[in-house]
């Protein structure tokens, strides 16, 4: 179980990350966990712990389930709404073979550089 912490006065900052980068992330650091990921309707809530894993190792304030589900369709997944009666989030996401490939490819390269 990763902890995550607070930098330090002294920690230099790291380089601003983009959002969009954040989240892509967190699809591939979903798919390092061993969870398939491409072609499945998955609710929302299931990928909430890897886009706020993906914050804090970026030390990114986590953003609005808005502001994800944005960004997600700009990359190209689907939402699909539910019924609000159904979930406290009430959205299923689809992410393509691509998206899937890019965010394992971007974990990788984000996870050796640390």
């Amino acid at each position: 179980m990763e902890i995550s912490r607070q930098p330090t006065l002294f920690e230099t900052p790291r380089a601003t990350v983009e959002l969009q980068t954040v989240i892509i992330f967190a699809l591939g650091d979903f798919q390092a966990r061993g969870h398939d990921l491409a072609g499945r309707q998955l609710p929302f809530d299931r990928l909430r712990g890897a886009f706020r894993r993906a914050c804090s190792k970026f030390f990114v304030p986590e953003p609005k389930e808005k502001e994800i589900l944005n960004i997600l369709n700009s990359l190209g997944a689907q939402i699909i709404e539910m019924p609000d009666f159904v979930a406290k989030w009430p959205f299923r996401i689809i992410i393509s073979e691509d998206l899937a490939k890019l965010a394992a490819e971007t974990y990788s390269r984000l996870s050796s550089n640390q």
